[in-house]
């Protein structure tokens, strides 16, 4: 590990000053990817800026005009224990619940998750389905970002290098929601997965589906169709939503985790019980 500086600033000013100075800099929050990036040299920076002390920055889940309002240092166990997140959007609670190990959840943060843009992160498909949204501190102001605008490959985001995300926000749910994540993983236990999926079935008839670790960045596809939403429909007539649902899904050859036949082959398989669950659960709201 080489040595480097670290700052402790106390007002948001005060860090996105710092970032502006030094474009190498890392910010610290959970630090559970940039620990060993530091420790394995994956990583290289001049100073870290430990965000902790960040009056501006918090761990809250504040209600928020019928949606809810995620503070940048909330961790992956807050969410997913959370009861309003666990009731209106539960495929976000159970991706939180798989991330890592429990250690790991009491420390990761939903932001960091994002900023990490890892294709196969548990939380964004979630986050897609229902359509959240980064706001962003820097020093031109802040911005708010959909999150279908932020990722762009594998750890690269549309986020600047001298911005800081101040929150998430989840917008209302628009009435009764059905909504899962399932994932497929080498064995059990803490693994990335090499498929992940997330559905969100709506009383409307629309159905919002999400998946990663098939391509540099999740996706989102969305059925207006009612095809995926009819608990009466076949899976062949669901199989041919997903061809075009997953006809971006581009699997890296080189993955040592599934070949590409085979996360495509489970995409499909993954997306015909999570469309089924989210049904099931849109049937069981009242």
């Amino acid at each position: 590990m080489r040595a480097f500086a670290v700052a402790q600033p106390e007002a948001l000013a005060e860090a996105v000053a710092l970032l502006a100075r030094e474009p190498a800099a890392r910010l610290l929050a959970g630090g559970t990817d940039l620990i060993i990036g530091l420790r394995d040299g994956s990583i290289q920076t001049p100073v870290v800026i430990d965000v902790k002390r960040i009056r501006e920055l918090d761990a809250s889940i504040a209600d928020a005009d019928g949606g809810l309002v995620l503070g940048a240092r909330t961790a992956m166990t807050e969410i997913a224990a959370d009861p309003r997140i666990r009731a209106r959007y539960t495929a976000l609670a159970e991706g939180a619940a798989v991330v890592g190990s429990v250690q790991i959840r009491n420390r990761a943060t939903l932001a960091g998750n994002i900023c990490n843009a890892s294709p196969a992160a548990d939380t964004t498909p979630a986050l897609l389905v229902f359509a959240a949204t980064v706001a962003v501190r820097g020093p031109r102001g802040e911005r708010r970002i959909p999150i279908d605008d932020v990722f762009v490959s594998s750890g690269l985001t549309t986020i600047r290098h001298d911005e800081i995300v101040t929150r998430i926000e989840l917008p209302p749910v628009p009435g009764r929601v059905g909504s899962t994540h399932v994932r497929r993983t080498r064995r059990r236990g803490h693994d990335l997965a090499s498929v992940t999926i997330a559905v969100a079935v709506l009383e409307s008839g629309e159905t919002r589906l999400a998946y990663g670790s098939v391509g540099p960045r999740p996706l989102l596809g969305v059925d207006t169709t009612g095809v995926l939403a009819d608990p009466a429909a076949s899976d062949a007539a669901c199989l041919r939503i997903f061809d075009e649902l997953f006809a971006d899904a581009a699997p890296s050859v080189g993955s040592i985790r599934a070949s590409p036949e085979y996360r495509l082959a489970m995409l499909r398989v993954l997306g015909l019980r999570a469309v089924a669950t989210a049904r099931a659960r849109l049937d069981a709201t009242t």
